[in-house]
């Protein structure tokens, strides 16, 4: 608006400076009025059509921005192309994070079925075991009815003569003989993202002792790499640690 005024006044007064031409012609007199506004008109146009381009640079630079911002937020996760249940096994075992658990690898007696050590006390495999416990799995129960029927199979680490309902369970070599015969066993690579959502991971750490955890779908700050929820001494957390062990083992059991 401002310029619009500004444009009438000057084309007013450039009007009355032609009128006090005498020397010029009427017809010179209105082709140079015309000639005025004329520049001025294609001065307008130009800046609206400088202004619109402007705005959509501004507009593709705001949509740049809000795609990376967009890009950056959804990079903490992964939606892996996996069953519903792994995807639940995955946040069951997200909710159990506690930092705060102790690591106790002590021998307790726990109840039967469904029993569990101590909510603030565990170790790795106790990790597992709740988190297919949300499902409505008990893996105490599982492991020992499987061991009772196949006793041989199972590993003799310990110098077990029988089962034993306290700790069967709670052992990685037993857990890892029960998801080869009850679930299913994948290939141990050093490619990451064979490693997917609601999956189980072994290791072996110093090659000495087993360890287990479940893969989230929670990426790593470089996206390179699913995190684990385990319990290796510093309670129930999520960490980058694929790849800080020697993995032995690598299953999925869906119950």
């Amino acid at each position: 608006m401002g310029i619009t005024i500004i444009f009438l006044i000057v084309l007013l007064v450039f009007i009355l400076f032609i009128a006090t031409l005498t020397k010029l012609s009427n017809w010179q007199k209105l082709f140079a009025v015309l000639g005025f506004v004329g520049f001025f008109v294609i001065l307008f146009v130009g800046l609206f059509i400088y202004g619109l381009n402007q705005g959509k640079m501004v507009g593709r630079e705001e949509f740049a921005e809000n795609t990376i911002e967009n890009h950056i937020i959804k990079k903490d996760s992964v939606a892996d192309h996996v069953s519903d249940f792994r995807k639940k096994l995955s946040n069951k075992a997200l909710s159990i994070i506690d930092s705060s658990v102790r690591y106790t690898p002590d021998y307790v007696s726990i109840s039967y079925p469904n029993g569990d050590v101590p909510a603030k006390t565990g170790v790795c495999t106790d990790v597992v075991i709740r988190s297919y416990r949300k499902l409505g799995i008990d893996l105490q129960k599982e492991v020992h009815e499987d061991m009772r029927a196949n006793f041989s199979i199972y590993p003799k680490n310990w110098g077990a003569t029988k089962t034993d309902t306290n700790i069967d369970h709670r052992r990685v070599p037993n857990l890892e003989t029960f998801f080869s015969r009850k679930g299913k066993k994948l290939a141990v690579s050093q490619n990451a993202d064979d490693y997917k959502t609601g999956a189980i991971v072994t290791w072996m750490i110093n090659d000495k002792l087993p360890h287990i955890g479940i893969v989230t779908n929670k990426l790593s700050k470089d996206g390179k790499r699913r995190l684990i929820v385990h319990n290796v001494g510093g309670g129930q957390v999520l960490e980058d640690c694929l790849f800080k062990y020697t993995i032995v083992g690598h299953f999925v059991y869906e119950g």
